[in-house]
């Protein structure tokens, strides 16, 4: 994605890249990037939470309109949770950052998906 947006840059597209992984976008050298200290795969906030969801996308667009200088890195003052324990459980199977009904959601979407890909709809 981090070279995408160099390539729409340069021809004349502003871009804003929103990510999870900070070290490899900024050495990548977006124009603009929105960081979200959050498990990957969700760099504009927790599922199901359409307000932060929203904050963080208004975000972006306004560092696309002012930009405030080369290569700028805008940190979201989002927290994934309380602690920071979800970095550890993150690459686990379950993933158990997420909790109760929250959880069982994501593990049908999961699912869902898995048979669609099986049956060649994805």
């Amino acid at each position: 994605m981090s070279l995408v947006a160099r390539y729409l840059e340069a021809n004349g597209l502003p871009t804003v890249v929103f990510g999870c992984a900070r070290d490899i976008v900024e050495r990548c050298g977006v124009p603009r990037f929105v960081f979200s200290d959050f498990p990957l795969g969700n760099p504009c906030g927790k599922p199901y939470e359409p307000d932060m969801q929203r904050a963080i996308v208004e975000m972006g667009l306004d560092l696309l309109v002012s930009p405030g200088g080369p290569q700028p890195t805008f940190v979201v003052p989002f927290a994934w949770g309380d602690d920071t324990t979800w970095k550890e459980k993150v690459f686990t199977k379950e993933q158990p950052f997420l909790e109760g009904e929250d959880r069982d959601k994501w593990l049908r979407r999961k699912e869902e998906y898995r048979q669609l890909k099986a049956a060649g709809k994805v």
